[in-house]
């Protein structure tokens, strides 16, 4: 009778310890579930949404712009009357000028403001020129897809230092080809060389957004982790 007295009273404390550690597992566990339900709660139905998707849409025209504010190109772009816009809405191209929030370092630019070479390629060179000059680096790409009219240019700080521009003849070619243009397999031709076929023109065609991810971003690569990554500003501006 001793034994089982004291069998029992050794018992005692280890059970004691189980059940407590039992109830600290099940609390741990209620806690969790609290605070799991508070970030669903906490979460809106468009950050969900918009969680990892693609921006989608790629624009005829576009530019690239490291590492300033979207505030900062609005003002060099004297963009006034600025409003939320979407993503889906910039890129579409309807809008004078759309101004994406800086994505991986780069703020994309679209929209009828922005010149195209072969209407007027003195035009797109002293924009971009002026634009470099107050944003520094500044990548511009134009991929027509009705006459495959197509460009690339970088400036740093108002200075060319790579541009190509083809609108039924090379109208731009400027600076050493970089390597990612002979990595992605486009070719260029000099002023007033009419060898170009209408396959290496589709080519070309085809291959901006291939440079373009390779020089910075492809827009319509783009992915959205946030509700706030997929506004940005749209509005009219007076012309740098």
């Amino acid at each position: 009778m001793q034994n089982v007295n004291n069998f029992a009273a050794l018992m005692l404390p280890a059970l004691q310890g189980l059940a407590l550690g039992i109830g600290f597992v099940i609390l741990g566990w209620m806690l969790a579930g609290q605070r799991r339900r508070r970030l669903l709660e906490n979460a809106s139905p468009a950050q969900n949404f918009f969680s990892f998707k693609s921006a989608g849409q790629r624009p005829a025209c576009w530019l690239a712009i490291r590492s300033v504010s979207p505030e900062a190109v609005k003002d060099a772009l004297g963009l006034n009357r600025a409003e939320p816009c979407s993503w889906a809405e910039g890129l579409a191209g309807d809008r004078e000028f759309f101004i994406s929030p800086r994505v991986h370092g780069w703020v994309i630019v679209t929209g009828l403001g922005l010149p195209h070479p072969g209407d007027d390629v003195d035009a797109c060179f002293l924009f971009l020129t002026a634009l470099s000059r107050k944003l520094g680096h500044v990548q511009f790409f134009h991929a027509d897809r009705i006459l495959h009219h197509h460009a690339w240019a970088r400036l740093d700080d108002g200075t060319v230092t790579r541009a190509y521009a083809w609108a039924g003849e090379t109208v731009w070619s400027q600076g050493i080809e970089t390597l990612p243009e002979i990595e992605v397999g486009v070719k260029t031709f000099s002023y007033g060389d009419h060898a170009a076929t209408i396959l290496d023109v589709e080519t070309n065609f085809e291959k901006v957004p291939l440079l373009a991810a390779r020089w910075s971003l492809d827009p319509a690569q783009v992915k959205l982790n946030s509700f706030r990554q997929s506004i940005g500003l749209a509005g009219e501006s007076a012309w740098i």
